[in-house]
Formats: structure tokens, C-alpha cells, sequence
């Protein structure tokens, strides 16, 4: 996918880390041994757990993968806002007879811990969401043989990650599902936030000169092909392999991807207190206007009513997180996916097109 990859995956197709469970080892393997780059997601895991899940990948797949870790965020929310959010979602506890989680709790996700598992024990890549490390901290990184990737949404953000010394950029579009990887979050910007990726790609080549993994909405060979032609070196998909077998997502949020009771997505806090792409449910209708930016004291706080109504089967309480393009989604085996997403990017390029077979991925 470029020469700071080398020889990390065959094609320039990136499987991406979402936490909450997606991400698991049997998908990144199957993904890494169909020839493309599979992820774990650090994110929300204590470092031993994350650990556990690098040492049970090693085990699944000898190919090259990588592991995201979510940066410290400021602790710069309104208590009193969080205890009028936590008044309103009262009914929400009763309903699923769970009680509200509790917001007292760190905000770093254990960076420096996670950081120190991984310098101590290499991996191939490590990216970054939510900001851009030190300096300092990539330095490290490069020094272990580490290639690293800072999620970016905007130029300047951009920008920062190559004064950091990146090794490149995951570009996200608003089109993603999950989290905006926002470095700051400005609460001004909740709905109306976030630029288009192939416009994205534009700007952010503009501004730096690192390699540029795309992310936002993909969801087929010919959104791949349209990306590269953009600029980007790879492109990364989410939604794509979560409803793969492989991946580690609730059943209930799998099916509703095609759902056809779920008509569309929209950017939310309701779940979290950070804006995040997922399908329109009842939770996001009746609470996402109201929720504060209070992230991730509000995920803490509404962890057990997700949980419950998972359980329940209930989709009209849960965190559905999806990017635009989900009602495109394939129930596809995961290394038939890649190969069905290969297929489709060498039709999309045409004859006069670059071939895309292992190593040849420009």
C-alpha cells in the first residue's frame, strides 16, 4: 500500500479496529491470512486483556496485524450536566431493570500501560484515535520497529500527526461509522461536524505528505478503487466485517445493518457523549438531543443499559454502530470478503488498471 507498509498485507484493503468487541482475533487473522491488514481494538480493555488477544491472534495467523489504542481525553465535562443526563435516562434503568453505570472512573483507558505492553513487545502497527501522541512516544515506536497511524478528520490534524513523526494517516470521513476520531471534541460541531472522504483525501494530500489510509463508509471494490484513485494508499472498512462470522459483534446489531426497519444513520452522544455514527434507533430519537459531551463518562454511564438490552435482543436501546453504506453489507466469511473486495477493485480499475496481486499494491 506504500513503501512505509512493505510487505504488512497483499492488498490495500485495512479491516478496522472497532471496540466493543467487533474486533476480535479469529477476524483479524482471517482477514491478515486473506492478504489484507487486520486490527484489534485496545480500546475499552484492561492492557492484560488486550494482551491476552495479541497473544491469541499470534497464535491464529503468522501474517503482519495492528493494534489501536484510544488517547486520554481531557477531563473537561460538566458534572452537572452528566447528573441532569443520568436524571434522564431513569426510565431507560427501570425498562431494562439495569442500573446506570458509574462515571467516576479514569478517562486515559489505560494509555500508559497499553503504550508499555506494546514497546516491550513489538506489533507491527499501532494506531491512534481520539489524538496524537508525543513526539516522543513515536519516537519509541519507530525505534521498535513499529509503523504508526493517527486517525485524523481534518487537515490540521493531519498536519499534527506528521510533526509528530507518524508514519501515516488513517483519514476519516463523516461517512464512518463509530466513533469521529476527533482530536478535540467541540461540542458547537455536534451534528453538522465532519467532512466527506473523498473531499477529505483532497485536503489532507494538500497538507501533508504521509500516506493516507481512507476510512469512512466503504463498503466495496469500486468505493476502494474510487479512494485510491483519490490518493489514499489503502483503504480501511468497518462496517464491511462486522457482519462477517468471524467478527465478535451481537447478533442483533448484525441483522439490523439490513435491516430495512432502520432507514439511515445519524452522528449522536446519546451513548457515549461523543458524537458517533449508528442506525436511528428509539434511544438516539429520544435521548441523542439532550445528551451531553461527556465522553466517556456517559459511555460508563450507559455500558449496562447497552448490555441489557443487547441481551434482551432489543435493538431499539443499543449502540448500533454503522457507517452510511451499511445496507450494502455482505454476511461473508471473512477471507471471502477480502477476495470478493479484491475482485471487485480489479474490475473497478478496468484493463488499464494496476493488477492487484500480492506485493504489487501501490
Amino acid at each position: 500500500m506504500s513503501s512505509v507498509f512493505g510487505e504488512l498485507s497483499a492488498y490495500p484493503i485495512v479491516q478496522a479496529p472497532m471496540a466493543g468487541g467487533a474486533s476480535r482475533p479469529e477476524l483479524a487473522a482471517a482477514v491478515a491470512d486473506a492478504g489484507a491488514l487486520g486490527f484489534l481494538a485496545g480500546g475499552y480493555k484492561t492492557p492484560e486483556a488486550m494482551y491476552e488477544e495479541i497473544k491469541r491472534l499470534r497464535g491464529l495467523t503468522q501474517r503482519p496485524f495492528g493494534v489501536n489504542l484510544f488517547m486520554p481525553q481531557p477531563s473537561a465535562a460538566d458534572p452537572a450536566a452528566i447528573a441532569v443526563y443520568r436524571e434522564q435516562l431513569a426510565g431507560e434503568s427501570a425498562w431494562y431493570e439495569t442500573p446506570l453505570g458509574d462515571t467516576d472512573r479514569g478517562t486515559d483507558d489505560a494509555y500508559e500501560a497499553k503504550l508499555a505492553l506494546l514497546l516491550d513487545d513489538p506489533v507491527p502497527v499501532v494506531s491512534f484515535t481520539f489524538g496524537c501522541p508525543s513526539r516522543s512516544v513515536l519516537e519509541a515506536f519507530a525505534k521498535a520497529g513499529t509503523l504508526t497511524v493517527v486517525t485524523v478528520t481534518t487537515p490540521a490534524e493531519a498536519q499534527a500527526a506528521e510533526w509528530s513523526g507518524a508514519d501515516a494517516v488513517c483519514v476519516q470521513g463523516a461517512e464512518a461509522g463509530g466513533h469521529q476520531g476527533t482530536h478535540h471534541d467541540d461540542p458547537r460541531a455536534d451534528q453538522a461536524a465532519g467532512i466527506g472522504l473523498l473531499t477529505l483525501i483532497a485536503l489532507v494530500r494538500e497538507a501533508v505528505r504521509l500516506p493516507i489510509v481512507a476510512a469512512g463508509g466503504l463498503m466495496n471494490g469500486g468505493q476502494i478503487a474510487a479512494v485510491l484513485a483519490a490518493g489514499a494508499a489503502a483503504a480501511q472498512l468497518g462496517t464491511a466485517f462486522l457482519v462477517t462470522p468471524e467478527s465478535g459483534a451481537n447478533t442483533v446489531h448484525k441483522r439490523a445493518m439490513t435491516d430495512p426497519l432502520f432507514t439511515g444513520t445519524e452522528l449522536t452522544r446519546a451513548f457515549s457523549g461523543r458524537p458517533a455514527r449508528g442506525l436511528v434507533n428509539r434511544f438516539i430519537r429520544e435521548h441523542g438531543p439532550y445528551a451531553p459531551a461527556a465522553y466517556p463518562q456517559i459511555h460508563y454511564m450507559t455500558a449496562g443499559l447497552r448490555k441489557a438490552a443487547a441481551t434482551a435482543g432489543d435493538p431499539q436501546g443499543m449502540a448500533l454502530w454503522a457507517g452510511q453504506g451499511h445496507r450494502l453489507a455482505r454476511e461473508l466469511p471473512a477471507r471471502q470478503l477480502v477476495d470478493v473486495l479484491v475482485a471487485e477493485l480489479e474490475a473497478a480499475r478496468g484493463p488499464a488498471g494496476s493488477e492487484v496481486r500480492p506485493g504489487a499494491v501501490s
